[in-house]
């Protein structure tokens, strides 16, 4: 597909460059009609139907220049993406955008980008270097830790007649109150609660220690100063407890019969073989990880990049806003996870400059193999990309519809240069030559090997 818009790139020290940028006028237009369509659905105008305001009547009631304004502010970040792909740069953090002023009527868009790219590297050996795989071992510990968590999955609560301890469940009822006015959320029935779990209030757990079924008890305590719900913070509370039965956690015996009920296993010995099974097989995922990662680190060490530090602070920008977004994703306040961490922002990005001058390292190296060794990425790996994310139930029209959008928006790049990555460090590993790092080895023979390897110990 032809891109929509035309690119004049030119490097800048630091590995920067700038992008000029042209909006065809065939593009604009477009793009103008598209936004006065949708003015038109949002206008009341006499004579047309609610809705139904055609483009033309659009522009003469709001104004040409009103209307090219909102069709920038719609087109700008598709002709960012188009124009980062037809100039095939990968960027690093933040750009700067500079749009000039808003055309008349048949003259192209002009704008510039200015931004950090992945820096040049000069390949050294990337076939066929040494590097350290340890040798998978299956660790007793970690199956009999497995063990324990199946059984603690299978535990049964079973009513005791004897005072609560440590590790006791207490099912209660219990009624909270202020200055002896109940508050909102501080009444509960048939609560359960583990002692020594730590999940309540500071002191509450504390003080049910030693009740039994039946016996009623006044908790006083005061609510954290930080506690959520801030009417509350900071207060002393009074709570009435009525303790309704005392409860001891029964784990079951390691037997065959715990097999059956864990899975219907036959014996104990097949449930530790699956398990062990289990374990290996993610041992040997993660040793292929931890292989992987270090033979594209040993590539690295023998590459010439530079790296100027004002592109390690903005990748390390755009890593803590790639966690953002995350953190956020999975409902969690970023600016609360600063909080518990007692750091700011940047304090975080600074601490990351390391990690990401590493990343930043990788990319150049895979680019420049890529480069090298004429990785190309088909229209076939592309679509399998994209079918490997979508939803299990998305039709094949659905997915060339995906596709149809990622290209017309320039997306379509950015997931290219992925898959090309990925080839590139398929090829390292391919010809890397793993040596084994057996932990039962000599210690001196052991300190001796890996002076000569790369580990992902030695790569950081």
């Amino acid at each position: 597909m032809t891109a929509a818009v035309k690119t004049k790139t030119t490097e800048l020290p630091d590995s920067r460059v700038r992008v000029e940028v042209e909006v065809p006028t065939e593009a604009l237009e477009r793009e103008l009609k598209t936004a006065a369509s949708q003015l038109g659905r949002e206008m009341r105008v006499p004579g047309f139907r609610s809705g139904k305001v055609p483009p033309e009547v659009v522009l003469q009631q709001v104004g040409r220049e009103a209307v090219l304004d909102e069709a920038v502010r719609r087109g700008l970040p598709g002709w960012y993406e188009e124009a980062l792909a037809d100039a095939g740069i990968q960027t690093v953090g933040d750009p700067q955008v500079d749009l000039n002023d808003l055309p008349e009527k048949g003259a192209a868009l002009a704008f510039t980008i200015e931004v950090g790219v992945v820096p040049p590297a000069e390949l050294g050996e990337y076939k066929g270097v040494e590097v350290g795989r340890r040798e998978p071992k299956v660790d007793d510990q970690e199956v009999q830790a497995e063990l324990e968590r199946i059984r603690e999955s299978l535990a049964s609560l079973e009513n005791v007649d004897r005072e609560a301890g440590d590790g006791d469940y207490v099912v209660m009822d219990y009624v909270g109150s202020v200055d002896g006015t109940p508050f909102e959320g501080g009444e509960g029935r048939g609560q359960v609660v583990e002692l020594g779990s730590g999940r309540l209030i500071p002191g509450f757990e504390e003080q049910l220690a030693g009740a039994s079924a039946g016996e009623e008890r006044t908790v006083e305590l005061t609510f954290p100063d930080d506690y959520p719900a801030e009417e509350l913070a900071g207060k002393n509370a009074s709570f009435a407890v009525e303790v309704k039965e005392v409860k001891e956690k029964r784990l079951p015996e390691l037997d065959d019969d715990f097999a059956v009920e864990a899975g219907g296993y036959d014996s104990l010995d097949e449930l530790r073989a699956e398990i062990e099974s289990r374990v290996g097989q993610a041992e040997e995922r993660a040793i292929e990880g931890e292989f992987r990662e270090a033979a594209v680190d040993a590539v690295v060490d023998q590459a010439k990049i530079e790296v100027p530090h004002e592109l390690v602070h903005s990748k390390a920008h755009e890593m803590w806003h790639r966690t953002s977004n995350r953190l956020a994703a999975q409902g969690i306040n970023p600016e609360q996870y600063l909080q518990m961490t007692g750091k700011t922002e940047e304090e975080l990005v600074v601490e990351s400059e390391s990690d990401a001058e590493t990343a930043l390292k990788r990319e150049a190296v895979l680019a420049a193999i890529v480069q090298a060794e004429g990785i190309e990425v088909t229209d076939e790996e592309i679509e399998t990309a994209l079918r490997a994310s979508a939803p299990p139930d998305a039709t094949d029209k659905q997915l060339k519809r995906a596709l149809k959008r990622a290209r017309s928006q320039g997306a379509d790049e950015a997931l290219r240069e992925d898959i090309a990555m990925r080839k590139a460090v398929d090829l390292v590993v391919e010809n890397a030559k793993p040596i084994s790092v057996d932990e039962a080895t000599d210690a001196a023979e052991r300190a001796a090997a890996r002076e000569k390897l790369w580990t992902p110990e030695s790569a950081s």
